[in-house]
């Protein structure tokens, strides 16, 4: 427990404070402002000397000297070792994204692919998110579409399916799939358990980079059908290694000397940083994907790259080998780090020759290319808020733009949708979708759906950030719609005592054409750009954006809705159920007419469960 500076005290005043009740254990440090915001998140193996460096007013860069002057208390936790205060740090930093640490900011997860075993014909499939179903895992790959590629070509060489269990179980008759060659037809007996077995294992040895292997064993079965004169099965497998073939040749460059290992390359230019991760497993390149780390100003290459590392890792498993562009800051502590972590040896490396450094020269100039169209799309970005900003008469570029727009069929599965645009492009995460609710609101009545979701959104902001300090209240709204719509937003934002806010509705013009659309602001006449206006276009662009997010959720809603049935609110019965009960009765109307015995005869269905739905049905309905 540390004794607590004078409040009066700031900087390297109070910094000098805690260093007298510190020792020389490992931990972690925070450093807070006046209003208890944390501003930095540290590690040090020896928490009395790494805090004392704070408390000497010279020596430092303008960024620490600008956050020690804004320090006005810490907080410390002591650790038993150096590496786990080095794990710790980084699970703060993501946790609570201090100003002055270098910060992950995109951090998704990486999709898989996923070969089932819980069934005799096993399927492939794409997977993302936590490992709970059985079965083998290869990855990660870079992106959906890097999956969606390789899962394409081991349909075209193994024939595997791809459909899930309950379509296999229904089928009578090949899908088109088998038709156009992409899959062998286990689902009605075109193919023997144990042969599909054999084209699984080669997928397999495939996904582990021994596609050599697979290809000599093809061509001895080959010539050993033809041979035996079975000449439709020599055909088959030849067409299986020609396709094998164009995939190898198809993979373009894959590294012959690096079985697993993440490229990570980092490019710095005008206080901006693009980190590019190329992911190499089984020898192949399975994609590539970058990474716009949030800097302060001053931070050195080997900090950016050790931060990045220790946060890119807390998620994700790390390869046998890391291969760095930049040395990093402890390189030792880290790879012991990850190395705990994974349970096994986890290398990191900078090449100086050979195919390593070949690989990384190339992971290094994507990252310079990827930083140069990222800065010169938000130099474009900027220039557009500008110009935006004069069109309508704002006293500052915008920086935060909300676009909102409503979506339903003759008023059914209505949802509202709103989109988030800023300086840096579509703020994908922080889009909203809001399911309408209200029972009085007339089927269609558009007016009624924009009042509900703008209610409900300014009372949440209301209520999360009522002094407006943590940047997620708009600067300008946008609205689908012309004098009528802005009319009904102007009163609702009046009634809530934020109609400081401006607001525009956007309005087809003349025959709905794209390009004659209508501005609306409150009591002022309606206006329109011209033709061939930039800030037309992005204006455009960000209304089609809303308009597909509120259609793609309207879409999904409606599909929930017609899979939806009344056995859905019977306790107890959940996927796996609901669908044994359909199956052994064929609709849910069957199965609310069944009787206790019937019930109990499903599989799966435990005597309690029976009567606990046909309790359901014949008490509650």
């Amino acid at each position: 427990m540390t004794d607590t500076p004078a409040p009066d005290l700031t900087g390297f005043d109070v910094i000098k404070d805690y260093v007298r009740s510190l020792d020389g254990s490992p931990g972690v440090y925070r450093m807070l402002d006046a209003q208890a915001r944390v501003l930095y998140v540290g590690k040090a193996r020896n928490l009395k000397a790494r805090v004392s460096s704070y408390s000497r007013p010279t020596g430092h860069s303008s960024r620490i000297s600008r956050m020690i002057s804004e320090t006005s208390s810490m907080m410390f936790l002591t650790t038993k070792t150096e590496t786990e205060a080095l794990l710790l740090e980084q699970n703060l930093i993501k946790q609570l994204k201090p100003r002055y640490n270098v910060l992950l900011r995109d951090d998704k997860s990486f999709p898989n692919i996923h070969v089932t075993t819980e069934h005799a014909f096993p399927q492939i499939k794409k997977h993302r998110g936590a490992r709970k179903e059985k079965g083998a895992y290869y990855g990660p790959f870079a992106s959906a579409g890097a999956v969606n590629r390789t899962l394409n070509q081991l349909q075209r060489v193994f024939l595997l399916r791809n459909c899930t269990d309950s379509t296999f179980e229904s089928r009578t008759r090949p899908c088109l799939l088998f038709q156009i060659k992409r899959c062998s037809g286990p689902c009605v007996n075109r193919i023997s358990e144990q042969e599909y077995a054999v084209s699984v294992k080669d997928a397999e040895r495939f996904l582990s980079g021994r596609s050599t292997e697979i290809q000599e064993r093809l061509a001895s079965d080959m010539q050993a059908a033809s041979a035996e004169m079975e000449f439709e099965r020599a055909a088959a497998l030849r067409d299986r290694i020609k396709a094998l073939t164009q995939v190898q040749t198809s993979q373009g460059i894959n590294p012959k000397t690096v079985q697993e290992a993440d490229i990570v390359a980092l490019h710095v230019e005008k206080g901006q940083a693009c980190v590019q991760v190329f992911f190499i497993r089984a020898n192949q390149n399975w994609g590539n994907h970058d990474y716009y780390p949030r800097l302060s100003a001053d931070v050195e290459e080997p900090e950016i790259l050790q931060a990045f590392l220790g946060q890119f890792y807390q998620t994700k498993e790390p390869p046998k080998q890391i291969i760095l562009s930049n040395p990093v800051d402890e390189p030792e502590l880290l790879s012991l780090a990850l190395s705990e972590k994974a349970g096994r040896k986890i290398e990191l490396i900078v090449p100086q020759r050979g195919e390593k450094a070949e690989l990384v020269d190339g992971a290094l100039r994507n990252a310079r290319e990827s930083l140069a169209r990222k800065m010169a799309e938000s130099a474009t970005q900027a220039k557009l808020l500008r110009d935006l900003a004069t069109a309508f008469g704002l006293e500052a570029p915008p920086q935060r733009i909300e676009v909102y727009d409503n979506s339903h069929i003759q008023g059914t599965n209505a949802v509202g949708a709103m989109i988030c645009s800023g300086p840096k492009g579509f703020l994908k995460n922080q889009y909203r979708k809001f399911n309408i609710k209200g029972h009085s609101i007339t089927p269609g009545d558009d007016f009624g759906m924009m009042k509900e979701v703008l209610t409900r959104r300014f009372s949440r902001l209301l209520k999360e950030d009522p002094d407006r300090q943590n940047g997620i209240w708009p600067d300008l709204l946008l609205i689908d719609g012309g004098a009528g719509q802005v009319s009904v937003v102007a009163g609702i934002m009046n009634e809530m005592g934020v109609s400081d806010i401006p607001m525009v509705g956007v309005a087809k013009g003349v025959d709905r054409d794209a390009g004659k659309e209508e501005f609306y602001r409150p009591g002022e006449r309606p206006f329109a750009l011209r033709h061939n206006d930039p800030v037309l276009y992005f204006i455009q662009r960000m209304r089609d954006e809303a308009h597909r997010f509120a259609i793609g959720t309207h879409r999904a809603k409606r599909s929930k809705a017609i899979g939806a049935t009344p056995l859905d609110d019977v306790p107890g019965v959940g996927a796996t159920r609901k669908r044994a009960l359909l199956a052994h009765f064929g609709s849910a109307k069957a199965v609310s007419r069944a009787n206790l015995a019937d019930l109990k005869a499903v599989d799966g269905v435990s005597s309690a469960l029976a009567e606990t739905i046909y309790a359901f049905f014949h008490e509650n309905g």
